[in-house]
């Protein structure tokens, strides 16, 4: 099998610096916006910030959208309009929908600072399906002992989202979906079954192959549907799969906002200058205002 046979595009990072720590998006780029319904793909660090310090990503809003958020290391904590407070934690996963509209904000516990906090993991954005786009706002905690772990074959995975290998997650998804972290040991061989429409394959840390092909470490690797394939490892390494419907209606992205309508993102722009959106309790004094050039675009 060649790289043709087997890849559909690779997707090259975005890094951008925020001062302390790095984060390497990946998606939405020119070349690809979605996989399946995954639109948003960003690896934060690995990082250590500084001592006293922490991440404090103050109060913004979403439309139209899930947000998941998934560590590896470190600790955030998340809340939001609907008055959720909650620490997440490496192998936990947080389900934010922000469908009609949402707000919240992510920072580092105090009780981690004075250390300097240590901070890993994925951030990924999932539209929401044609007709359930301006559902209600609802927040879920799916724990770590709660996400089924698969071991097989040299590799331990955690599904996050949907079926993987005959388990299936506990968290809610809107459309087909498929989400896992995949841990691999030295020598492990693991198949990646076509059943999904859209697929994708991200190497997070360490070394792995598909199909005797190397992957490069924050490269997202879109799969031709249908494409069976075997991910080793030599020395050990952990990817995330990612993917699941295709959707047939394309998703238009601006900043923080998501919709297949490009007038539903101009009214959240003017319900967010206008201080419409709902704030989120305890957290109440900051907000990020509207850019002028925001980092995250679609491209019709």
């Amino acid at each position: 099998m060649t790289r043709d046979d087997l890849i559909e595009i690779t997707l090259e990072p975005v890094t951008h610096d925020l001062g302390g720590f790095k984060v390497h998006r990946t998606l939405p780029a020119r070349a690809r916006t979605m996989v399946g319904p995954f639109l948003f793909f960003d690896q934060m660090g690995p990082a250590t910030l500084a001592p006293g310090t922490g991440i404090d990503v103050r109060p913004h809003p979403h439309i139209n959208l899930a947000t998941v958020t998934y560590l590896f290391d470190g600790a955030m904590d998340h809340r939001d309009s609907l008055g959720t407070d909650i620490v997440i934690e490496p192998g936990a996963v947080n389900l934010m929908t922000a469908g009609t509209g949402i707000v919240h904000s992510e920072r580092s516990p105090a009780e981690v600072r004075p250390a300097g906090p240590p901070l890993s993991g994925i951030q990924t954005w999932l539209a929401l399906p044609d007709g359930r786009e301006e559902i209600d706002p609802a927040f879920e905690h799916v724990p770590a002992a709660s996400l089924p772990v698969v071991e097989a074959h040299g590799a331990r995975a955690r599904v996050i989202m949907g079926n993987l290998w005959g388990a299936r997650a506990p968290t809610t998804t809107y459309a087909g979906t498929i989400y896992a972290d995949i841990a691999l040991e030295t020598g492990a061989a693991v198949p990646i079954d076509p059943a999904a429409e859209e697929r994708a394959i991200y190497l997070a840390e360490g070394e792995a192959t598909l199909e005797g092909m190397p992957l490069l470490p924050m490269q997202l690797y879109v799969l031709r549907p249908g494409i069976a394939a075997t991910l080793r490892s030599a020395h050990g390494g952990r990817a995330m799969l990612a993917g699941g419907d295709a959707f047939a209606t394309p998703r238009h992205v601006w900043w923080n906002f998501v919709s297949s309508s490009r007038d539903r993102i101009a009214e959240a722009k003017r319900a967010w200058m206008a201080r419409e959106f709902p704030v989120v309790p305890g957290d109440e004094i900051e907000w990020i205002p509207i850019p002028g050039m925001p980092k995250t675009v679609s491209y019709p």
